[in-house]
């Protein structure tokens, strides 16, 4: 069993992190309509602080992959029309540049997934199964399926290289394989030796929740996470860290449960303001379900008093998760372009393609740029 470095408070300073004090204690609330008041209120303080504090230096998306999803499990079964029971989600990879709390220039890349370990996940191992045994299902999967670039290539992409890379994250570890990015000494079954890691000596940044979750999966967690996927990491590599904490100015992870107990979101200030990265939504629509063009997306949100419709495939814990997206809500400042909608990136975001209508994100941002992204910072 891989032992962390836990992310106590002299941690926090070696990586030039500090906690969050705004939300100490908010998720301990009771009972549950004050606990999302107490979010909300939190969120709304912090959000005065953290912009003050500045902004990020730079941060660029690149597409990696699109990945088959239910229908069902992305409006929490609110669509109203029949349609084709898959939907496809492409997965960004985000690099993001700025100085940490010692004045550190650093460099993060946030959801550097790499698709051959996310298919080992059984949900995904199962699915692939599945969609090969019906009729017409090498079309079925190139409808669904998408390969753009590894994490490797998208880095170089921007201008870096794996020495750049001071830290990597998820906001939770579904799906995601450790090992394809840290590195292995033990060799991965169907590969021929150990695995270098991806990003030199850069460490991951996880909650500590999540990473026990890895460590002891619950049989309803088993098919969403890569089992295994901690053989042979090295334990400093990872560093945890408990609740909210900011990284430096105008760059902060976020605890967010729910969709998983160790769920975090991205959160940026940048010259267009706040920004938010997350998968507790998979398009606008998930957050902002009021402005749905989706059908029976809107009808969820007038039926049930809802102001969010969550992406609902593992519900750890639903008022969690619904708390959580209300707090991302609260930060994330309106787009520029239309100030109807909210700076919400999700992570793996429901992929504009008219072959799924009408299952089509109503408003897309299209991933996001700002500043120029430079190497040899340090």
């Amino acid at each position: 069993m891989v032992e962390p470095v836990q992310a106590t408070s002299s941690n926090l300073t070696v990586i030039g992190a500090r906690p969050i004090p705004e939300f100490d204690g908010v998720h301990d609330v009771w009972p549950r309509g004050e606990r999302l008041r107490a979010v909300r209120e939190a969120a709304t303080a912090y959000k005065k602080r953290f912009t003050a504090q500045g902004q990020i230096r730079a941060v660029k998306s690149v597409d990696i992959a699109a990945a088959p999803y239910p229908v069902g499990y992305a409006f929490h079964d609110a669509v109203s029309v029949p349609t084709f029971p898959l939907i496809s989600m492409i997965n960004r990879m985000i690099v993001v540049q700025y100085d940490d709390w010692n004045g550190t220039a650093r460099t993060l890349v946030f959801e550097p997934t790499v698709p051959d370990g996310s298919a080992e996940a059984p949900f995904y191992s199962n699915l692939q199964r599945l969609i090969d045994r019906i009729p017409g299902g090498n079309l079925a999967s190139k409808l669904v399926l998408e390969y753009y670039t590894e994490p490797d290539l998208a880095l170089a992409a921007v201008g870096l290289t794996a020495d750049d890379v001071d830290f990597c994250t998820f906001d939770h570890l579904h799906v995601q394989d450790p090992r394809m990015i840290l590195g292995s000494t033990e060799i991965i079954p169907g590969e021929n030796a150990p695995r270098p890691p991806l990003f030199g000596h850069a460490q991951m940044l996880v909650h500590s929740r999540e990473l026990a979750t890895l460590q002891s999966l619950h049989p309803m967690q088993w098919a969403w996470y890569v089992d295994g996927g901690l053989g042979g990491v090295d334990p400093d590599k990872f560093v945890t860290f408990d609740g909210d904490i900011e990284l430096g100015p105008g760059i902060s992870l976020l605890w967010t449960p729910g969709h998983t107990d160790g769920n975090h979101s991205l959160l940026l200030n940048t010259p267009d303001g706040v920004w938010v990265s997350s998968e507790n939504g998979i398009s606008l629509d998930n957050w902002q379900p009021d402005l749905s063009k989706i059908p029976g997306v809107r009808r969820y949100h007038e039926k049930f008093g809802r102001e969010v419709c969550p992406n609902a495939n593992t519900l750890e814990d639903s008022l969690d998760q619904y708390d959580s997206m209300v707090k991302e809500k609260t930060l994330a400042d309106p787009c520029k372009n239309d100030p109807r909608w909210l700076q919400i990136l999700p992570s793996t975001e429901l992929a504009p393609w008219k072959r799924f209508w009408p299952v089509v994100p109503t408003y897309v941002h299209g991933g996001i740029s700002y500043g120029s992204i430079e190497s040899g910072l340090r």
